[in-house]
């Protein structure tokens, strides 16, 4: 087994194991301050991994479903670190880290990973940026469905009057909450927007036609929801039920194309 893979187990059991310390503060009442430790350690093994695998190809590891995988759960950990602080958000972590091991242990599935991928050679720098920068979006689109699903729980905990419970407690504020998740949404359709233009100036294939058609369906449905969102206003929850099943939506999409 190659050291990239090893990195990646490690991110791995790193981020399960910040889930696993969260979710047991969060029903003992407090906010689980380790959880953005544990997520921290986890981000630095996700970058060896992808620098192992950088080195192996010669360029941007986004090559496969595997390498795709792991380049999401980065993104999503790097977007969680930036905003979880910014906000004040740490309980955002314990919903993090189950997604971010999710993709992982996905990405590690026997057959996802290439044992020794060949070299990109002639890559074109139009190609990689659309790659990179549509996984970065997704990573960003990822942690606003996290935020979502965050509403729609302290949603129901208000609805059920569950007041008192640890992780009633313990949930940012609604406004809070609500922000981060419209700005994660605009930070993503920018991405997105990049990728999406990256992917017109690159020479495409068949098959690249097809995922850059799929990616500006996705890119037009969610300039639709914050376009609706500034002029006519939704509420949290339906805002939040958008940003979830929208980004549901996308991954099926993708997975089909």
């Amino acid at each position: 087994m190659g050291m990239d893979r090893w990195f990646l187990i490690a991110a791995t059991l790193l981020a399960f194991i910040g889930a696993v310390w969260g979710m047991i503060s969060v029903h003992q009442g407090h906010r689980s301050r380790l959880t953005m430790f544990w997520m921290v350690a986890a981000f630095i093994f996700q970058l060896g991994f992808l620098y192992a695998r950088g080195q192996m190809r010669a360029a941007c590891p986004l090559v496969g479903t595997g390498e795709i995988l792991a380049f999401l759960a980065w993104s999503l950990t790097l977007f969680y670190l930036l905003v979880g602080p910014a906000y004040q958000i740490s309980l955002l972590g314990v919903f993090t880290a189950p997604v971010v091991v999710l993709f992982q242990l996905f990405a590690l599935v026997p057959g996802k990973l290439v044992e020794n991928p060949p070299r990109v050679i002639g890559g074109n720098p139009w190609h990689e940026t659309h790659s990179a920068m549509s996984v970065l979006a997704y990573g960003a689109l990822a942690l606003a469905a996290v935020a979502g699903v965050m509403f729609l729980v302290l949603d129901k905990q208000l609805k059920d009057q569950h007041l008192k419970s640890g992780l009633f407690r313990n949930l940012p504020p609604v406004r809070e909450l609500l922000i981060s998740l419209e700005r994660l949404l605009w930070l993503g359709g920018g991405l997105l927007t990049i990728g999406i233009i990256a992917g017109f100036l690159m020479p495409r294939t068949t098959q690249a036609i097809g995922h850059l058609v799929a990616a500006v369906a996705v890119w037009v449905s969610y300039v639709l929801l914050v376009g609706l969102k500034a002029v006519r206003g939704l509420t949290g929850r339906r805002l939040s039920l958008s940003a979830v099943a929208l980004f549901i939506l996308s991954l099926v999409v993708f997975a089909f194309v």
